[in-house]
């Protein structure tokens, strides 16, 4: 699946004129409603996941860029779309420069790697400043979407991310830890970090630190199948964690994980 097969002509619109991030988060929802895979999705329906979006954190990401977003489920297959606002309007950008564009993506919520994928691809091409930048002086919908295509060729199936887990270590006792984090070192794959952790008693009873107030927490990042394998090699030395005073192990499963950590 390549970016350029997900763009939608019929939801791009050059030279809006919206002055403010809500009617831009309208004309969003009206753009996206065009396309015959949101037939069947009210335009207030999409207009209110893309603000439900929106309040867990602005989705620009600088240079005045923004990539508004949202997963619903009925929807089947991803909508993208491009929208460029000449004037530029205020998105709650880290860099406080105004947006002025704007690539949407209306996804379907069960297709969770998939939507990351995509707005990491989105992400990388919008890189390059100065393609960013003939977007937003192209004059017409065909000129934005050639500009668009003419970068957007990367294929968002062909790596697929490594399943992985997140598993937290939290150690009290100094000798407990070293053994663990020497185990865990020898583990194929895995990305190890350390910190130093303290519990809420040192500071609601000021406390000085102690061997009962502190301790350490190693922080692996380990593929999934290896999960096990780590909880194997903490309880030969712990015993049973069910049993165990001082050691506290927690495992999430993570949606996206990438990249990797030097030594």
């Amino acid at each position: 699946m390549k970016l350029k097969e997900l763009l939608r002509s019929e939801c791009i619109r050059a030279g809006s004129t919206a002055d403010d991030k809500a009617l831009v988060l309208c004309e969003i929802a009206d753009l996206a409603r065009r396309c015959d895979i949101l037939k069947n999705v009210p335009e207030g329906a999409i207009l209110e996941a893309l603000q439900d979006r929106e309040t867990l954190g602005a989705t620009a990401f600088g240079r005045g860029v923004a990539i508004p977003h949202c997963r619903m489920r009925d929807v089947d297959d991803f909508v993208v779309g491009l929208m460029t606002i000449p004037n530029g309007v205020e998105f709650e950008s880290d860099d406080r420069r105004k947006v002025r564009l704007i690539v949407f993506i209306i996804a379907p919520r069960h297709q969770d790697n998939t939507h990351i994928r995509l707005l990491s691809a989105i992400s990388q091409t919008l890189q390059d400043e100065a393609l960013v930048q003939q977007m937003i002086d192209a004059p017409d919908a065909e000129a934005l979407k050639a500009a668009f295509l003419e970068a957007a060729g990367q294929d968002i199936s062909e790596r697929i991310p490594i399943r992985r887990n997140l598993v937290q270590i939290l150690v009290q006792d100094d000798r407990v830890f070293r053994e663990i984090l020497e185990s865990l070192s020898s583990l194929e794959s895995t990305s190890l970090t350390v910190t130093q952790t303290e519990t809420p008693a040192r500071y609601l009873y000021d406390l000085p630190a102690s061997d009962e107030t502190s301790g350490k927490m190693i922080t692996a990042i380990v593929q999934r199948r290896l999960s096990n394998e780590v909880i194997r090699r903490i309880e030969s030395i712990t015993g049973s964690l069910m049993e165990c005073a001082g050691v506290m192990v927690t495992v999430q499963e993570l949606d996206y994980s990438a990249g990797s950590l030097g030594t």
